[in-house]
């Protein structure tokens, strides 16, 4: 992506910015130590975000904060070391001292989908998905917004949500009053019915053998 001279001399400065680097120390050329790779953030108010609507649960706090990643990247020869997760771990280490932060968040970008499965991988929350966010080179594209939650900060329950928990306690409580050996005798009876796809033996098969535990 290409920035403003004015971005970086707000990174540099520490101007809103708080910024962490990974850095090569290995090189032996001239003594340098190379930039290898670069996460930017800046802490905002979560009244000032497009994510203020999951915090209400929790609004006599006004004063909320989230800390917004703004670029994160590493040098093409360095990727898949596990540097873009380290750099991404201390965002949400310095989230969690905050005291008053409740997440941080990020925009990505609908069609990088090497980005979408790395922050679904570090259990960032597919929150939100924000129609023509981006125009780039005279065409719209979409943006999903993730966000990790710290402190306490999670999206409230929805009515769908709360009806998916309730099913699911009545649904536990009616299977504890079943007898514990036709639970196993369902079980087997499954394994039987599908013991000619080969895809699901295993599985199922795994299930079986737990009931008998």
């Amino acid at each position: 992506s290409r920035y403003e001279r004015e971005f970086f001399l707000n990174v540099v400065n520490g101007n809103g910015v708080i910024s962490w680097g990974a850095v090569d120390t290995s090189r032996s050329d001239e003594g340098r130590d190379e930039l290898i790779g670069f996460v930017t953030t800046r802490m905002i108010a979560a009244k000032d975000s497009e994510i203020e609507d999951l915090f209400r649960y929790n609004n006599s706090h006004k004063d909320l904060t989230l800390l917004y990643i703004l670029t994160l990247g590493v040098v093409d020869s360095y990727r898949n070391l596990g540097i873009a997760s380290s750099l991404v771990r201390e965002v949400i280490k310095h989230a969690a001292s905050v005291s008053n932060c409740r997440g941080v968040y990020l925009h990505v970008i609908s069609y990088n989908q090497p980005a979408i499965n790395f922050y679904k991988k570090m259990l960032f929350k597919l929150v939100r998905r924000l129609p023509m966010f981006y125009y780039i080179r005279g065409q719209h594209y979409d943006s999903y917004l993730f966000v990790y939650y710290v402190n306490g900060g999670r999206t409230p329950c929805s009515p769908l949500a709360f009806l998916k928990m309730l099913v699911g306690k009545i649904w536990r409580k009616e299977e504890k009053s079943i007898p514990r050996w036709s639970r196993c005798k369902e079980s087997t009876t499954l394994l039987t019915s599908q013991n000619n796809n080969s895809n699901n033996k295993r599985i199922i098969a795994g299930e079986d053998s737990r009931c008998h535990v």
